[in-house]
């Protein structure tokens, strides 16, 4: 994996999900697995921050009234219920730990649902800087993961899953999804396999 044509793709780095108060940080697998993946990722990112590798963060931010959810069912029911990643909220900003990277990590904005493809310029960012290679961490892995991860596949990057930044919503579905689904189309790495 040649780091200059390799892109970190963060799905989802948003108070909602990791702040001690977020909304949906219950949905993580497990008590500390949200820390865990919070503290693997940061670390990744410190490896990559000097290198020439892309680093880019992909939140869902929905406006109040939930439109982009107009028939929502399942998480992204909940999503709508709770009030979580509506525009204007702290839950929608982005983790304040990223900030500390500044303008090294840059923000596609315009994901309101699972895929960080659809309704993006993530593909126009990655073709213009030439990305081959993806990694993809975040939440939750049986969604966004997944969701995203199938879409860099389909449009033709080698796709890498890291699999301890990411959670899913048990230990269960985690395993399930790093050992029989993402081996169908991606790689499983730790994110120490990086560099």
């Amino acid at each position: 994996m040649n780091l200059e044509h390799t892109a970190l793709i963060l799905v989802g780095y948003q108070n909602d999900y990791f702040a001690p108060d977020g909304i949906l940080r219950s949905v993580a697998e497990e008590p500390g697995r949200v820390d865990e993946v919070l503290a693997n990722t940061l670390a990744l990112i410190g490896r990559l921050v000097d290198t020439p590798a892309t680093l880019i963060s992909t939140p869902i931010v929905l406006t109040p009234d939930y439109r982009a959810l107009a028939s929502p069912s399942g998480i992204l029911h909940s999503i709508k219920q709770s009030g979580a990643f509506a525009l204007g909220t702290p839950g929608a900003d982005n983790i304040p730990q990223l900030a500390t990277f500044g303008d090294r990590i840059q923000y596609v904005r315009g994901k309101v649902g699972f895929n960080a493809f659809s309704d993006t310029a993530l593909q126009q960012v990655l073709d213009g800087r030439g990305i081959r290679d993806v990694l993809l961490a975040g939440m939750v892995t049986s969604l966004c993961i997944d969701s995203t991860g199938r879409a860099a596949y389909e449009r033709g990057y080698a796709v890498h899953i890291l699999a301890d930044c990411c959670s899913a919503r048990t230990a269960t579905e985690q395993a399930f999804f790093c050992h029989s689904v993402f081996p169908l189309y991606a790689s499983v790495i730790n994110s120490t396999e990086v560099i």
